[in-house]
């Protein structure tokens, strides 16, 4: 009996009327789809996620997320916070809501240069332990640029280096400023970049020194990196100095894929990267770390914008967008990250409703409302 019920299966999944006809005479939908992502329970519930608006364009550009998410009913709702790069610190409500929470998406703040005070985006990733920042800068299509084929991922070291702050007067007129570097760091950067590209199914590492100068600090950086490269056979592993770095990156980008670096570098390399691939306000980023992630605007440069911008309201929301897709992956609701992502690539590929960094006249809230009106 078990064997004729078998048999009488397989006679009708090869029914002649085709494998369609076959599936609806057993009870199921022509159309769906097979198991993709399997959710622990809980996991489809809306996620508390910490808002920081920031300065300059930073309303503007979070703002545009905003009403994105909202039009596509995301699972996440905000609590925002006020702060401003003229802070001496973070507000400790803010850090307690980025633990509890342990998702921000945050503008740019502004910081000041000389005058001793202290970077609050450098603050926030010692105080979470934001070790990894990773930036994407890709061609989008209908984006000309000078470039094709470009799709560079920057993994930089976030706590180390010449970001330490530890720095003094020795004497009046002589400023000694130290770099540090340990084994810890820079294994775990390493690591993570490793695994980046494992997981995501990139073919190749690249590790960004100075080891020709700073034998000590970057040799350590360049050992961690060769030790790890060990254990991930299927991914190349070359090197280069950084200065060599740039020029490659202007001349021929489409040969680097996952970059990983000291702390410095990483901010100049991916800056570079970000305006050969179309510009710093359509590239993502965030800033990672065991237990918390802050999503923002990935290339620095211009992250705050100037004070015409702000004032026409034309500022580019495109790079915190893809950004905010990037949190919606970490979140794990990755079918509300394609349904941003894919809209904002078919604006831009349209070319009809750019910003004046694109080469458009648009203001943000019609880029916002082209997105909306683009959602599947």
């Amino acid at each position: 009996m078990a064997f004729r019920s078998v048999s009488r299966l397989r006679h009708i999944l090869r029914d002649a009327n085709g494998p369609s006809s076959s599936w609806r005479g057993l009870g199921f939908t022509e159309n769906r789809r097979s198991v993709t992502y399997m959710p622990r329970p809980g996991d489809g519930s809306p996620r508390a996620v910490t808002l920081i608006p920031g300065d300059g364009i930073g309303p503007l550009v979070t703002g545009a997320v905003q009403q994105v998410m909202e039009a596509m009913h995301a699972p996440v709702y905000f609590e925002t916070y006020e702060v401003h790069g003229d802070m001496t610190t973070v507000p400790q409500e803010v850090i307690d809501s980025i633990r509890r929470n342990k998702v921000c998406l945050k503008g740019g703040l502004a910081t000041p240069v000389g005058g001793g005070v202290s970077s609050l985006n450098v603050q926030l990733r010692k105080e979470l332990d934001l070790y990894a920042s990773l930036v994407n800068c890709f061609n989008l299509p209908g984006l000309p640029t000078r470039h094709e084929n470009v799709d560079i991922v920057v993994v930089r070291e976030n706590t180390e280096g010449e970001y330490s702050g530890l720095e003094h007067e020795v004497v009046p007129g002589v400023v000694e400023s130290l770099k540090v570097m340990t084994k810890f760091c820079s294994e775990r950067i390493a690591k993570y970049a490793f695994e980046y590209a494992y997981l995501n199914n990139r073919k190749k590492v690249t590790a960004v020194h100075k080891a020709n100068i700073m034998k000590l600090a970057d040799g350590l950086f360049l050992e961690s990196c060769r030790e790890v490269s060990t254990k991930y056979p299927g991914i190349k592993y070359n090197e280069i100095i950084v200065d060599n770095c740039c020029m490659q990156l202007v001349s021929k980008p489409e040969q680097f894929d996952v970059m990983v670096t000291p702390n410095l570098y990483g901010n100049l390399v991916a800056n570079t990267a970000a305006g050969i691939a179309g510009g710093t306000g359509v590239m993502p980023g965030g800033n990672v770390g065991q237990d918390h992630a802050i999503f923002e605007q990935g290339a620095s440069a211009g992250n705050v914008g100037n004070e015409k911008i702000v004032q026409q309201k034309k500022a580019n929301p495109v790079a915190l967008l893809l950004s905010s897709a990037m949190m919606l992956r970490h979140l794990q609701f990755p079918s509300f990250a394609d349904r941003l992502e894919t809209s904002v690539k078919r604006v831009i590929a349209e070319g009809k409703c750019m910003t004046k960094d694109l080469g458009g006249n648009s203001t943000t809230q019609e880029v916002v409302d082209e997105v909306i009106a683009k959602l599947d």
